[in-house]
Formats: C-alpha cells, structure tokens, sequence
C-alpha cells in the first residue's frame, strides 16, 4: 500500500519507506507504565507520513533505513495522519 491511500481508521495496514527523519526518543508516562516515544517521518514515491515508535522499536530504526510496517493502523493525531506499528504489528528493517 501506498502512504496517499492511508486514511485514519484503517487498520492492518501494510507500508514501506525509507525513514527520513527522527524526532525524540522522550520519556512518558502511560497507564502501562514509564515507556519512550519517538515519531519518525516514513516516505515513499506517493509521500510522508509520521509513524509513532515505542520503546524497543526506536533503536530498530535510523535516518536513511527502508523499513516495512506490517498489521499497522493509522489515525489522525492533531489533524495529522499517523500510522502506528501497535501492539500487533511489525516493524522490519529491510537491506
């Protein structure tokens, strides 16, 4: 799937991308307890979108990495699209 077909509500979403940049990671607080957070910009031929990284799935990633989001679902966080990996998806890396 290509990143201008994603609108918010779908979900077992399938995307690649090269990362292109990274903001954080920043320390949180969620109800599952202390955890980090980091949004990084995917972009592929059709454009962007920001996908939100947790935890282990921040030091999986760098700038310039072509990564594959498998069972991702995306919404919209102050009325910017944004696709998350989630508890059930998969974020690879790939060579």
């Amino acid at each position: 799937m290509k990143i201008v077909e994603l609108k918010p509500g779908m979900r077992r979403v399938d995307v690649s991308g090269k990362i292109v940049k990274i903001d954080g990671p920043r320390d949180v607080q969620t109800k599952f307890g202390p955890g980090q957070v980091a949004t990084a910009t995917l972009q592929d031929d059709s454009g962007t979108v920001k996908v939100t990284l947790w935890n282990e799935n921040i030091s999986k990633v760098s700038v310039d990495d072509n990564v594959q989001i498998e069972n991702g679902y995306v919404d919209s966080f102050r009325g910017e699209l944004q696709l998350n990996v989630g508890r059930y998806g998969k974020l690879t890396k790939v060579e």
